[in-house]
């Protein structure tokens, strides 16, 4: 890793004093959407189950909940380049809740569409608060040091993160019925009305949790509604008009590229913690919610890389550390493909520790210097996010697959198809050596 002195600039503060409590008040929405990502991701297994579906099928939460973002950036960056930041965020909070009290209708019909219809409308809520939220904070100073304080801001990303996952597992997993698929399916020949049954009181558990978490996004919406909020810094750059603006991103290669390396992070990001679990299952024989506890430990990992990642951007330079933790995240990814049982899942816990740096690092390196184009600009990078909706289900349909007999060994289908987060890393790799030296 190459070490670089920082520019000297007249202020070092991360976040300027007249910034602090706007800054403590937005920086609230990255917990809240960490939370929401991290209930859903063991929904997939959890889904499967209840429902019977298959990997492919079940996988399609993802689909649905990180498809809102696809849609929803661009009308979101041009909602807040009309009316603001502080009507950005209003606006996702809005959704955000409507799509989590969703959830009660569709437990009523038990309607899988149902359920993917709640979690996409959530997700345009979250599309609008990360759209608003990561370029606000970026414009809460000056523009030398806002990758560190982007990097600051998403340290509490998986505080929300693990208090998700920490409900996912005792207040849903551990909660579902304890009749596994194989019986589930016997059920559903000899007993339908008791499958029925267990399937209503199953998804009335998955249900309780995002109705409360409505309510309390319904909490900080009154909060954001009746708070001043500034407008942040303004870095212009050329002519305001929106052609004049793609103009200046299509032909800015670290931008296109940087949303290219955020599609296949926020890929490899998903896979690694939605399937954790069915790793557990499948080579180590692990319970569902004890290997959500798994997957609390790797967020605990990724939150204590994540603090020490900001303070070493004070010495280090972002692009060459993307492309350090990038190369020691394909060497894990091979030793969880390649390695056996207890070994090979440990190596699956540590790469969150490389990835706890790279969402906001590209997302701050692919927004630098672009001023307030950033507004416009953040909508591609959240866009991006869809990565996590296509990737997870092609990962799936390989699990749905036999075992992968190659000669000399023979590896499982649920090994084998972690080559898709092994080749996202080496995008984000590419990337982060790439940008050392670019400036445009």
């Amino acid at each position: 890793m190459s070490q670089s002195t920082p520019p000297s600039h007249g202020s070092d503060a991360v976040v300027p004093s007249r910034y602090l409590a706007p800054f403590i008040l937005v920086t609230s929405l990255f917990a809240l959407w960490g939370f929401a990502n991290d209930i859903t991701n063991p929904m997939v297994a959890a889904f499967k189950n209840v429902l019977l579906l298959s990997h492919f099928e079940s996988s399609l939460v993802q689909a649905a909940f990180y498809g809102g973002y696809c849609v929803m950036a661009i009308p979101a960056a041009l909602f807040i380049r009309r009316f603001g930041y502080k009507s950005g965020v209003i606006m996702g909070l809005a959704l955000y809740a409507a799509g989590c009290l969703l959830f009660v209708p569709a437990g009523k019909t038990m309607l899988f569409s149902a359920f993917l219809g709640a979690y996409f409308i959530m997700t345009c809520g979250l599309a609008f608060l990360e759209t608003t939220a990561n370029p606000y904070i970026l414009a809460m100073g000056p523009d030398h040091n806002a990758a560190r304080r982007l990097n600051f801001a998403q340290a509490f990303n998986p505080v929300g993160s693990i208090c998700g996952m920490f409900v996912a597992k005792e207040f849903i997993l551990a909660r579902l019925d304890k009749a596994d698929e194989a019986a589930r399916l016997a059920m559903s020949e000899t007993d339908p009305a008791g499958l029925l049954a267990i399937q209503q009181n199953d998804l009335g558990v998955i249900v309780t949790p995002y109705v409360v978490l409505g309510c309390v996004v319904g909490v900080v919406f009154l909060a954001f509604a009746l708070a001043p909020l500034p407008t942040g810094e303004t870095y212009d750059v050329g002519d305001k008009r929106i052609g004049a603006q793609l103009g200046r991103l299509f032909t800015n290669r670290r931008y296109v590229e940087g949303v290219i390396a955020q599609a296949f992070y926020v890929g490899a990001q998903i896979m690694c913690w939605t399937f954790i679990i069915q790793y557990a299952e499948d080579v180590v024989n692990m319970p569902k919610e004890n290997a959500q506890g798994l997957n609390m430990v790797a967020m605990g990992i990724f939150i204590g890389s994540r603090w020490i990642c900001t303070y070493l951007m004070k010495y280090f330079q972002p692009a060459m550390m993307l492309a350090t933790f990038a190369a020691i995240a394909i060497l894990l990814v091979l030793g969880v493909i390649l390695l056996p049982g207890q070994i090979g899942l440990g190596c699956l816990i540590g790469v969150s520790a490389c990835m706890s740096l790279m969402f906001p690092t590209i997302y701050g390196i692919a927004l630098e210097g672009l001023g307030d184009d950033a507004k416009l600009a953040s909508a591609g990078l959240i866009c991006a996010i869809g990565g996590g909706c296509v990737m997870p289900p092609l990962q799936a349909s390989i699990m749905d697959l036999d075992a992968f007999n190659f000669g000399a060994m023979t590896l499982s289908s649920t090994r084998v198809s972690f080559i898709l987060p092994l080749i996202c890393f080496v995008v984000v790799g590419l990337y982060g050596l790439r940008s050392r030296h670019r400036t445009a």
